[in-house]
């Protein structure tokens, strides 16, 4: 079943894409997501924070699924959408497919490691027994103008 894509979702891109230039702001690599639980409310949120906590694993969907699981009181977020600023990696999608995100809504293409359709397509691979719907390209340009802006900065 595809879900539509109304206000709510407008409303969560515009979140992620806030949390993204907090965490350009800080020295993180601008990606930020958000966790919308099936009835449109917001019940996780998060932006890279690898730099400031030394954790490899602290990509922006990670911590916003753990801040949703915590919010939920389950680990089991099936019926979920997250929607986050750039295609999640392989890391990500498997914390995606483990929690049972129902469908996942990104912006700017990965081509160098993304997992859910350039490089790889883990979310939607039919092998595994949990599948993720993916919704890609919502207000791409501004998502990739922030990675353009954080990376030509340290070039």
């Amino acid at each position: 079943m595809t879900l539509p894509i109304g206000p709510d979702l407008v409303s969560a891109m515009d979140r992620a894409l806030v949390l993204a230039a907090l965490a350009a702001s800080s020295g993180e690599v601008p990606v930020g997501a958000v966790v919308m639980a099936a009835d449109g409310n917001l019940i996780g949120e998060g932006r890279n924070l690898r730099e400031a906590t030394g954790d490899p694993t602290a990509h922006a969907e990670v911590v916003a699924l753990r801040a949703a699981a915590a919010a939920s009181g389950t680990w089991n977020l099936s019926g979920c959408t997250l929607v986050v600023t750039l295609e999640p990696c392989l890391m990500c999608s498997g914390a995606i497919l483990q929690s049972h995100v129902a469908r996942v809504v990104f912006a700017a293409w990965d081509e160098k490691a993304g997992a859910a359709g350039s490089l790889y397509d883990v979310l939607r691979d039919r092998r595994l027994p949990v599948r993720t719907e993916v919704v890609a390209g919502v207000r791409a340009e501004e998502a990739s103008a922030l990675l353009r802006t954080f990376f030509d900065a340290r070039r």
